[in-house]
């Protein structure tokens, strides 16, 4: 197999596989996927940066082939900028984990605090209460006259 197909090939299983962990509904599926997806964008960089062989050398009076500085300078910083979207990422879900299963499990029943009517309970009872309310805010009103 010739080597550009085989870097190719790489990069079409690693893109496939991002784009599909991706579109996942599962948080750590979609941190998977992203980090995938940024070792393929790194790869097609470094493929389309040329083969070394044949180029004049950086250096004046310099010999062999050499690999232009620029593409891995990129690669490089897209590393780290991964790396750190990658640990952002981290934290959200353990944030988000946190959060998910601090609350009471999901087969627990809420009790109703003292004093509070259930919604059902309460619904025919809401005008009566609003106009006690509104009776005694009326009356409080006049009494501070």
């Amino acid at each position: 197999m010739n080597h550009q197909l085989e870097i190719a090939l790489l990069i079409g299983i690693l893109m496939s596989a991002a784009v599909f962990l991706c579109l996942s509904r599962r948080l750590p599926h979609i941190l998977f996927g992203f980090l995938l997806l940024s070792n393929g964008a790194n790869l097609i960089v470094l493929a389309v940066s040329g083969d070394p062989s044949g180029c004049a050398p950086a250096v004046v009076g310099g010999e062999g082939p050499f690999v232009d500085p620029l593409p891995q300078a990129l690669i490089l910083t897209a590393i780290v900028i991964g790396f750190s979207v990658a640990a952002y990422l981290t934290i959200f879900l353990y944030r988000h984990f946190l959060d998910e299963n601090r609350g009471e499990p999901s087969g627990a029943k809420l009790e109703t605090p003292r004093g509070v009517a259930n919604r059902s309970e309460s619904q025919g009872s809401t005008s009566a209460s609003s106009e006690r309310t509104a009776s005694a805010m009326h009356s409080s009103a006049e009494g501070g006259q």
